[in-house]
């Protein structure tokens, strides 16, 4: 990772729409932009088209972003974090129509009782985001953006054009698939 001037220039270099900067800021975001991404997506070749097109937006919009007097390097993550999730959701809304929404279920068949969450606790990281992976679209989004993201779930629900109620649902049903992949796997 370069140092703050010179994650600067390269930053300034791209607001002038210099191959090179541009090229460099690519490598040194891309693992980061990528590991974003690979929560959201299925296959491969989407996590690629994903990242490629979080990259299109930061270079066209990069003009905007501030830079600050400290903390370069924390601050240029987190509006990356911002722009490859936003990505992440728009490409799921765009090209994963065919997916069910599951409707809304009462909330008090939603809670998961704690003894669900102990499994969780004997696997690793690369291996619950493996999980996640094999989730379905809906329940993939909803966790990734709940659990990892940190969102609530009324701006889920109008982040994905559905109820809160349905954002809930959907949350506990990933949580239960995910426990029971970990079961099979133990």
């Amino acid at each position: 990772m370069p140092n703050n001037n010179e994650l600067n220039i390269i930053i300034q270099g791209c607001v002038n729409q210099d191959r090179n900067n541009q090229r460099e800021f690519y490598k040194i975001f891309y693992g980061y932009s990528a590991a974003i991404c690979m929560r959201y997506s299925h296959k491969q070749t989407d996590l690629v088209e994903m990242v490629n097109d979080g990259f299109l937006k930061i270079f066209k919009q990069i003009q905007t972003f501030v830079i600050p007097n400290e903390h370069l390097e924390k601050s240029i993550r987190a509006w990356i974090r911002r722009i490859m999730i936003n990505v992440s959701i728009d490409y799921y809304r765009k090209f994963v129509k065919d997916v069910p929404v599951i409707v809304d279920v009462e909330e008090k068949y939603e809670v998961l009782k704690d003894s669900y969450a102990t499994p969780i606790d004997k696997i690793s990281y690369d291996e619950i985001i493996k999980l996640v992976q094999k989730l379905s679209p809906m329940y993939r989004v909803v966790f990734n953006m709940y659990v990892i993201d940190g969102l609530t779930h009324d701006e889920i629900a109008k982040e994905l054009n559905i109820s809160a109620n349905t954002s809930k649902s959907n949350l506990s049903r990933a949580r239960l698939n995910i426990i029971k992949l970990i079961e099979n796997k133990l």
